[in-house]
């Protein structure tokens, strides 16, 4: 259903299905209502789905071994129901939970940029879906056209009005195209320089989701003023007189990230990415050899920790154990809480001293942290 079309839930509703909070890999299975885990502080057992194609990234392959025969032992029980394989999977089980904790204890900043791509981690979409009810999307710049890859509209959070844009990158092959793999034109920057000045107009927090490899580098982009369209977005975030809320769900991939996240408070997932530009890009411009993507990775500081540490980010959000697409359902609860009490710390507050205190806090990155 195409974004202009598809309805929000009912007020005061706030139920979730697990197509609707992205927690599935299959979207061909039937829905099941679960319990929405903001309003009542929990998850229901129901949002949990079995018997799925896990999407394993190139690191976790030992892991892909363990758990396949885990399930080989338990597919030969379910065929031969005298067989009884339980103790020998459970053990599988409990080497792959070990396995699962070691990789990503200590995962380098070019491991991060995979699972920050990772396929099934919930999308602006999911969270959308998720975390806000009364949802009305808005679309379209007024100018030239409506850009797939930013989606926003007016919506509740926790019962208060507020604006929600982000990227969405899609979640299937066909969605991805339709979206343009999150990467937006210039009519989708300036869609959200007027849902920004509609939020302004009418005191409304605005809440942005950040997930995109970058702006959309084409040349019809370009023709159309995709430099500008960019500056006027972050511009646009520093007149706010508003709170301006961001959370990188993904990727911050260049221009395409800071149009969007000149914010007053910026959180990331633990495993996601914030850089001026991707490690195979800087790569090839630096050493004309894209495949020294991880040294890039460490030299550009793009990990939620390091950005923590120069002052670019404010906080950062724990993900469940092996990343988003673990648990997707945690991962988009866990953001709804941030959000929750970012809001609860901007509320009140002048707007004089909202733009004061957002200029102030990007004149002021670099002056600490490895930068300094």
């Amino acid at each position: 259903m195409r974004e202009q079309e598809r309805p929000g839930p009912s007020a005061g509703a706030f139920r979730l299905t697990p197509i609707a909070a992205g927690i599935r890999q299959n979207p061909s299975l039937p829905p099941a209502s679960v319990a929405n885990p903001l309003s009542r502080g929990h998850i229901s057992a129901d949002c949990v789905t079995e018997g799925l194609m896990t999407t394993y990234l190139e690191f976790e392959k030992p892991l892909a071994e363990i758990e396949g025969k885990a399930e080989e032992l338990r597919a030969m029980a379910r065929a031969n129901p005298g067989m009884d394989v339980e103790k020998e999977a459970a053990a599988l089980d409990k080497k792959a939970a070990q396995m699962l904790t070691d990789l990503y204890k200590d995962l380098t900043p070019w491991r991060k940029c995979q699972v920050a791509r990772h396929p099934d981690r919930p999308h602006c979409r999911d969270y959308i879906d998720a975390l806000f009810t009364e949802y009305t999307p808005l679309a379209g710049d007024r100018n030239f056209a409506d850009d797939h890859a930013v989606m926003g509209g007016l919506a509740r959070f926790d019962d208060r009005p507020v604006m929600v844009i982000g990227h969405e990158k899609g979640h299937d092959t066909a969605s991805r195209i339709t979206h343009n793999f999150g990467m937006a034109r210039p009519e989708g920057y300036r869609k959200a320089i007027r849902l920004m000045d509609m939020a302004d107009r009418f005191n409304l927090p605005v809440i942005t989701l950040v997930d995109t490899p970058g702006a959309y580098p084409g040349k019809g982009a370009e023709e159309r003023g995709q430099a500008e369209a960019i500056a006027r977005s972050t511009e646009q975030c520093l007149k706010l007189g508003v709170p301006l809320i961001s959370v990188i769900i993904g990727e911050g991939g260049s221009g395409g990230a800071v149009a969007f996240a000149t914010a007053n408070r910026i959180a990331m997932l633990e495993h996601s990415v914030y850089s001026v530009i991707s490690p195979e890009g800087c790569a090839s411009i630096l050493w004309k050899d894209a495949e020294k993507m991880r040294e890039a990775a460490e030299a550009l500081r793009l990990t939620a920790q390091d950005l923590k540490k120069l002052g670019v980010i404010d906080r950062i959000i724990p993900e469940p154990k092996g990343g988003a697409q673990r648990d997707r359902l945690a991962t988009i609860t866990a953001v709804g809480h941030e959000i929750g009490k970012m809001l609860d710390e901007l509320s009140g507050k002048k707007r004089a001293g909202l733009i004061s205190d957002r200029r102030k806090k990007f004149i002021e990155m670099g002056s600490k942290g490895l930068a300094a």
